[in-house]
């Protein structure tokens, strides 16, 4: 018998699918017609002062008559080499590094307590949550007479020989020279510390218990079956899976350390030596009071761009994460 020779199929290439492109309905335009005027007053009011800044820090503008000459990194550099500056940036970075690392700890402790369905938990959630209900400048105020060296807190040390100078101490802790400062931890910045940790760490706690509150229980029970400990499942599965809450809370007591200014300005001001001044309370007075309007500019992108490393990355990264 004749064998009969099956050719074989030709492969067809794939055909990319055509994406229709919507119409826009009477819908869309009437969406658009309602957003537009917030969009365009975001991008005058938020993106275009941001770009009027920038523009002015790079001028001459340096007294109460306009400059608008050009004067390049001038104003940066004065800054950088600045001794005012230059403690700033420490007291900054020592206060965002404190004031996060606390406030995540007492977070979820606090978060883990709450979660044990202890007697009385909606009263302690309202005292921790109520102080997120004050403003920076009411908290600076309270915390002020607190930690007054003549009165406050000390009233109830010195029976015990303890006589603290909470704000007004200048001493520089681990201290070591670094440019035209003494680099380490400032002393008086801890009270700073203390009565931010007090406002802040309820939002924290709010993150936590939610977090708690989202993880079944099936998953602590398998872990006890598995002969872990309590302080093993909390280590080793309960505060990994809290991890995503952990960065947005890092991030959004980063943001708000960075830019500090109402309870700096309302409980110690710039301090003794500026041991308690940050960017933005010498931004204010640099360009409210002193009439330096490029040297202001500048100290403000300068805030800006330290608020930006921290929130562009989590932005793209969340970006990325939900697409």
């Amino acid at each position: 018998m004749e064998t009969v020779k099956i050719a074989p199929a030709k492969e067809t290439a794939a055909v990319p699918a055509v994406r229709k492109k919507r119409k826009w309905t009477a819908d869309h335009w009437l969406a658009a017609a309602f957003l537009a005027p917030s969009v365009a007053l975001i991008f005058l009011f938020v993106y275009g002062f941001i770009g009027w800044t920038g523009y002015v820090s790079v001028s001459n503008w340096n007294s109460l008559v306009p400059d608008w000459s050009f004067a390049g990194l001038k104003n940066y550099q004065y800054l950088f080499q600045d001794f005012r500056f230059q403690a700033d940036l420490r007291n900054t970075l020592v206060f965002t590094v404190l004031f996060i690392a606390v406030v995540i700890v007492l977070g979820q402790l606090l978060a883990i307590l709450l979660d044990q369905k202890l007697r009385g938990e909606s009263l302690f959630r309202n005292i921790f949550f109520f102080p997120m209900a004050l403003s920076f400048v009411v908290t600076g105020v309270v915390w002020q007479w607190l930690f007054n060296p003549s009165t406050g807190v000390n009233l109830f040390l010195k029976p015990f020989g303890l006589d603290s100078k909470w704000y007004t101490d200048t001493t520089i802790a681990a201290g070591f020279h670094w440019g035209k400062i003494e680099f380490g931890i400032p002393v008086a910045m801890i009270a700073v510390v203390v009565a931010a940790v007090w406002q802040m760490t309820g939002f924290a706690v709010a993150m936590y218990l939610a977090g708690l509150r989202a993880i079944p229980d099936e998953v602590r029970e398998a872990a006890r079956m598995d002969g872990a400990t309590e302080f093993q499942l909390y280590w080793k599965i309960i505060l990994p899976l809290l991890r995503p809450i952990t960065v947005s809370v890092i991030i959004i007591m980063a943001h708000i350390s960075l830019k500090i200014f109402d309870l700096i300005y309302a409980m110690t001001g710039p301090g003794a030596n500026f041991v308690t001044d940050v960017p933005g309370v010498y931004m204010f007075e640099t360009t409210f009071r002193g009439n330096y309007y490029a040297n202001g500019a500048a100290i403000a992108i300068v805030m800006l761009l330290s608020v930006a490393i921290f929130i562009v990355p989590y932005l793209i990264s969340s970006r990325k994460g939900g697409s």
